[in-house]
């Protein structure tokens, strides 16, 4: 009896989906089918490729009446937010539109004598890892460059959106996309590490926890596999005594509380200038009581289950051990809250770096916040993290923000936003969130290697 892969949905705890993992040989020979794939499709024209990966995307669009209600099944994500297309569709469509030159020919210089330049090639058969939070515009960050740039793609999705893979596959085989080329795999983790290690990949890109991206790095040791990570976070917004305090409150606790507050980018940590700290706490808990925490099939559902019960038990976890030492929490317990995947959201004070809840990733609706006297504080504690995704400042003063941004050690600087992915900026991380660039010119860059040609046009 072959190993199976069970979605477990969230909602009720049944399984909701499962697949047969592919032994070790299929899924070989399927990337070998993707590597013949590949070479035809990096030979046609970047236009031609470009409008697939278009054509693509929009067959993704028209499912997505199927997909809202599904991703809620899968993990949790209320419907009435009507899923991922938006993102999906505007970082595909921006690096479509930047193709041309992102991936021209460097030109170096050209004589009588000599042309030189640099192309953009292709690295051949580029593995994609995605995650159950955002499943589809995690996967699209990495897809559609990556199939632009003449490669083959084969995608691993999480169990816990088992479902994502497939319909991608099949929105793209529907546009016309060639057979191989772009395959979706149920893989174990063993068969997933045997691949790896053998050489079968070209490029890595891996979404995922610490644990996850170092045992990729591991299986592509020695085989000088590109491996490309985006791990864990535990992103800071910092509120500063000059903010529109209404605007910041808003933003940082959607941005911590959103899709239960399972975002990669979803802040973690407030720093509030001891001036505002107060007024910033009461908004904070005025609008989190206001939620709706249930079933996400519910239109009026605004906060739904965690993705899986064990995800939300380590948030109680961190929550009780934050309490025991000191901390006020300001939500009682919702009527909803089951003791399992439906968790009441949480704000905590009162709360210091010695505990696990401002250190420990927590990846659910749980934020703690703290008062600071100044820029060089605030500072201090938002670098006081194994991870560096992004930070959240609030000023209006640009150049303030600048140079408060350029001391911290992060992957990227928001000012009076939070929580978004521009697919114009690099999305890359430091410390323990990983290596890499996604998205922008260097996600293009990121999915190809450099060519050099010296050509010398006389002998004589």
């Amino acid at each position: 009896m072959g190993q199976m892969l069970k979605c477990i949905s969230p909602i009720d705890g049944t399984v909701f989906a499962e697949r047969d993992v592919m032994p070790l040989g299929a899924a070989r020979a399927a990337v070998d089918r993707a590597r013949v794939a590949q070479k035809d499709w990096a030979a046609r024209p970047l236009d031609e490729r470009v409008a697939l990966v278009r054509a693509g995307v929009a067959a993704v669009g028209e499912m997505n009446d199927e997909i809202v209600p599904e991703l809620a099944r899968m993990m949790g994500r209320p419907v009435r937010y009507g899923g991922e297309f938006g993102g999906f569709d505007e970082r595909a469509s921006h690096m479509a539109s930047i193709a041309h030159e992102a991936l021209a020919d460097i030109q170096v210089g050209e004589d009588e004598t000599f042309k030189r330049y640099i192309k953009r090639i292709p690295h051949g058969v580029v593995f994609v890892v995605a995650p159950w939070n955002y499943p589809y515009m995690t996967a699209i960050n990495t897809v559609a460059p990556a199939l632009i740039a003449g490669n083959a793609v084969v995608l691993k999705h999480a169990t816990q959106t088992l479902l994502v893979g497939e319909r991608m596959v099949a929105a793209f085989a529907q546009a016309g996309l060639p057979a191989d080329l772009f395959q979706n795999l149920f893989l174990s983790h063993d068969v997933t590490n045997d691949l790896i290690a053998g050489n079968a990949f070209d490029f890595v890109n891996f979404t995922g926890s610490v644990g996850g991206g170092q045992a990729m790095e591991r299986a592509a040791a020695g085989t000088f596999t590109g491996v490309g990570t985006e791990l864990g976070g535990k992103d800071p917004g910092y509120v500063m005594e000059d903010a529109d305090l209404d605007a910041a409150v808003n933003t940082l606790i959607d941005g911590a509380m959103f899709n239960s507050g399972q975002c990669c980018c979803g802040i973690e940590r407030i720093y509030v200038h001891e001036s505002l700290f107060d007024q910033f706490v009461a908004k904070a808990v005025e609008i989190v009581k206001g939620y709706k925490l249930g079933n996400p099939l519910d239109q009026e559902t605004t906060l739904g289950p965690m993705a899986h019960v064990r995800f939300a038990q380590e948030v109680r976890a961190q929550i009780a051990q934050a309490i025991a030492d000191g901390a006020t929490a300001h939500i009682a317990p919702f009527d909803q809250d089951d003791g399992g995947a439906y968790l009441t959201p949480q704000i905590l004070t009162n709360v210091t770096h010695d505990m696990r809840v401002m250190r420990d990733e927590s990846f659910g609706p749980v934020v703690g916040i703290m008062p600071v006297a100044s820029d060089e504080e605030a500072i201090a504690l938002m670098n006081d993290s194994e991870f560096g995704l992004t930070a959240s400042l609030w000023t209006q003063d640009l150049d303030r923000a600048a140079r408060i941004g350029d001391q911290l050690e992060t992957g990227t600087v928001f000012m009076n936003r939070a929580d978004y992915l521009d697919p114009g900026l690099c999305w890359t991380g430091c410390k323990n969130t990983g290596r890499g660039g996604g998205l922008s010119i260097i996600g293009f860059h990121n999915l190809t290697r450099p060519k050099s040609y010296h050509l010398k046009k006389r002998t004589t």
